[in-house]
């Protein structure tokens, strides 16, 4: 166990992004949404998260993922990048394990024939998450509308979910693409924290890494909020960074000076 870690009382590397699931930070904001986007998917819907970087959503995608049941839903991840229709497809076919072809309408009829062997013949519902969707191209998106219609749009077969940050409600709201928008059951978004919700995840994230008290005075949890402006992911990086700072410095508990140093080791 590394010295820093055993000095302020912590039995696991605190701030670390390998969180279990049941160790997510207790929010009614993402109890919300993740009750939102669980029931959209039961529904055999799709939907949307729209949410800056830094506001969890991957710890939300993994928890929705945690809650569907392995004997009834088939989950597939993609993450988006400046692809084309025929790449993108070529990707979700890679994630899904299905079929591959060599002509555009071929691959997506085959995707098809993919998802529905996924229901009638395995008895489980196939669940689309794209990750970074924000990254779709514009004249891609549409090739959705394609995907999840399934006997001239009278069965519902495939969910998806598009993850991804405000560029992405942007290019839902765009007038070509209403009639994948029209699709979705739900949209949800989420925010960066307020100074109070980063005081309690200051503390839930150390009491979780086995810490009997907190090793941030009152002057650091609020230089943590001021610098981070309640981005989750600021947060874990530059308190992880003061803690080692305080340490090094022989201090036992972090202060706002401790932030101010680690703010400079971090970011220019």
């Amino acid at each position: 166990m590394n010295d820093w870690r055993s000095h302020f009382g912590f039995h696991t590397t605190p701030f670390t992004r390998e969180l279990a699931v049941a160790q997510r930070f207790p929010l009614p904001m993402f109890d919300e949404v993740l009750t939102a986007l669980s029931r959209a998917v039961d529904q055999r819907g799709s939907a949307a998260l729209v949410a800056p970087a830094g506001t969890g959503k991957t710890a939300l995608l993994r928890a929705l993922v945690d809650q569907l049941p392995e004997a009834r839903y088939r989950v597939h991840y993609v993450k988006v990048t400046d692809l084309s229709k025929r790449d993108l497809c070529r990707e979700i076919a890679v994630a899904c394990g299905a079929q591959p072809a060599g002509s555009f309408p071929m691959l997506v009829r085959r995707l098809q024939e993919h998802f529905l062997s996924t229901l009638a013949d395995d008895g489980v519902r196939p669940v689309l998450v794209l990750d970074d969707s924000h990254g779709l191209r514009p004249e891609v998106l549409g090739i959705f509308q394609i995907l999840t219609n399934f006997e001239m749009d009278s069965r519902l077969v495939l969910s998806v979910l598009f993850v991804g940050q405000p560029p992405l409600r942007d290019l839902l709201r765009q007038p070509a693409h209403e009639a994948v928008t029209r699709r979705l059951v739900h949209l949800a978004t989420l925010r960066l924290l307020s100074r109070p919700e980063s005081h309690r995840y200051l503390a839930h994230r150390c009491t979780i890494a086995g810490a009997t008290t907190i090793p941030f005075d009152p002057g650091a949890q609020e230089a943590v909020y001021e610098i981070a402006c309640g981005n989750l992911r600021a947060t874990d990086q530059l308190a992880a960074k003061a803690l080692e700072v305080a340490h090094d410095a022989g201090a036992a508990i972090v202060d706002s000076a401790h932030l101010a140093t680690s703010r400079r080791l971090l970011w220019p």
